[in-house]
């Protein structure tokens, strides 16, 4: 899913992709800061096994992957 280097640009331009999709950016900031939470106590709980990728990055991509591939959401 997200290698060990995440590279600037593309996390810019998924960045940008959710705020232009949205409807609204505070609330899809809101969404990225409390999704990078999450992943953070992911990473303190030993959840996740790529804790070389920040969380910001990694609920960045992750809200990017879920805007670009829904079909991909359970439910």
């Amino acid at each position: 899913m997200i290698s060990a280097g995440v590279d600037s640009k593309d996390l810019a331009k998924r960045g940008e992709s959710l705020i232009r999709h949205s409807t609204n950016r505070y609330l899809t900031t809101v969404k990225i800061a409390f999704r990078a939470k999450q992943r953070r106590f992911d990473d303190f709980d030993g959840l996740l096994e790529e804790s070389s990728v920040k969380p910001v990055h990694r609920a960045i991509v992750e809200l990017s992957d879920e805007q670009d591939q829904p079909d991909l959401l359970p439910g």
